[in-house]
């Protein structure tokens, strides 16, 4: 049994040394990782340097830090690699920086070109020579894209393989957060979707429902128990496929 298991949180710079990134701790993906490894399982780890790792034998660990790192690991290891179970609890950026100016940069370029904004600041982004902002000015103003979404890759990579993603939400009614989770698992193909709440994680206590493709829903409320309640359903899944 071979699983992809991505887990931390994704960086996007802004320059040379500067970034923006998100809280994740990659703790739940060290405990899922963990619990696959009782099984006999090899991993396959996508994480940052930054994130905690699990501990034991057969842990292959991949090192990113931008969404486009994580992209380009996923398909090279989906495309060298047959996997059980791909388990995407990455925190994945959703934006990355396209462009920054200064906010005297900006007045110029809004008065010079205000019909074409987005060609502008492009225009001076490339202009740019130095490697680090400089921090002579009061406001910064940074422009961000979107980035793709990396979980909608998995099934055209691998249609067989099983699929657990993840949906968090802040502090919303559970309904909600269940019709969210439910909306991205027909989405994205995901055979289960861990829904959770930021406002219901606090160090080891961890609420989350996982949803499958029949509507069912399972509750656990630590990193332990959402890891083994993961690994009983996939494999589970896997004996019935």
């Amino acid at each position: 049994m071979r699983i992809l298991i991505t887990s931390g949180g994704t960086s996007e710079k802004i320059d040379d040394v500067r970034a923006i990134t998100n809280h994740s701790s990659g703790k739940l993906g060290k405990a899922i990782a963990e619990s696959f490894l009782k099984e006999g399982a090899v991993i396959d780890l996508i994480t940052t340097r930054q994130a905690v790792l699990p501990v034991g034998e057969n842990i292959h660990p991949h090192y990113i830090e931008t969404t486009a790192d994580l992209a380009k690991t996923l398909k090279a290891l989906m495309t060298t690699h047959s996997y059980t179970a791909v388990i995407h609890s990455m925190a994945v950026s959703d934006f990355t920086p396209e462009s920054s100016v200064t906010i005297e940069d900006l007045e110029t370029t809004v008065a010079q070109n205000p019909a074409d904004l987005p060609a502008a600041l492009s225009k001076i982004e490339a202009e740019r020579t130095e490697k680090k902002i400089s921090s002579d000015t009061d406001r910064l103003v940074i422009v961000l894209k979107k980035n793709p979404k990396i979980i909608s890759l998995i099934k055209e990579l691998q249609p067989k393989t099983i699929l657990v993603g993840f949906k968090l939400l802040v502090a919303v009614p559970m309904l909600k957060l269940l019709d969210v989770a439910e909306k991205s698992l027909e989405k994205n193909r995901a055979d289960f979707i861990l829904a959770n709440d930021l406002a219901e994680i606090h160090g080891e206590t961890h609420h989350g429902y996982l949803i499958d493709k029949q509507h069912q829903v399972k509750e656990a409320h630590t990193k332990n128990e959402i890891a083994t309640l993961i690994k009983q359903e996939v494999m589970k899944l896997e004996e019935a496929q």
